[in-house]
């Protein structure tokens, strides 16, 4: 039997906890980005908002301000709509997403992040732009699931 303990040639390695959100007008549009040349992976793509759960936060409130902060608005409703095991090999890495469908008044939307998106849009999940993130996919899915709930 071999020992799984952390020793000074290994790193214990532990999933992050992601909060994704896929904010929309209410009338069944949702809000994209499109990842600039800062963005941390995946530049040129189109992706939803997202951001770690810090120590002691809910996840509201960690919503709450990774919209404030990549959008410049504030939720108006913020509801739970899944949870995602995510595993990436490239680049590596593993997080749970937990999913939250976001209603924004599309008229305060905005940049909040120049050095990671460089620009926004509006689009039914039935006419998304292209080229998406990887996970972008899985999110829309859930968040159709949602509407028609």
């Amino acid at each position: 039997m071999s020992d799984q303990r952390p020793g000074a040639d290994q790193v214990r390695r532990t999933p992050s906890v992601s909060c994704v959100f896929l904010c929309h007008d209410g009338r069944g549009r949702v809000l994209l980005a499109r990842r600039g040349t800062g963005a941390r992976d995946e530049p040129g793509t189109w992706d939803c908002g997202a951001g770690a759960l810090e120590y002691g936060e809910s996840f509201e409130a960690a919503v709450a301000r990774e919209v404030a902060e990549e959008y410049v608005t504030r939720p108006l409703e913020i509801e739970t709509i899944g949870v995602r095991n995510v595993l990436r090999e490239e680049p590596a890495s593993h997080w749970v997403a937990v999913i939250f469908a976001v209603r924004v008044d599309p008229a305060e939307a905005a940049i909040g992040e120049p050095h990671k998106f460089d620009e926004l849009g509006w689009f039914s999940p039935d006419a998304l732009p292209s080229p998406l993130h990887s996970q972008l996919a899985e999110s829309i899915k859930l968040f159709r699931a949602w509407q028609e709930a």
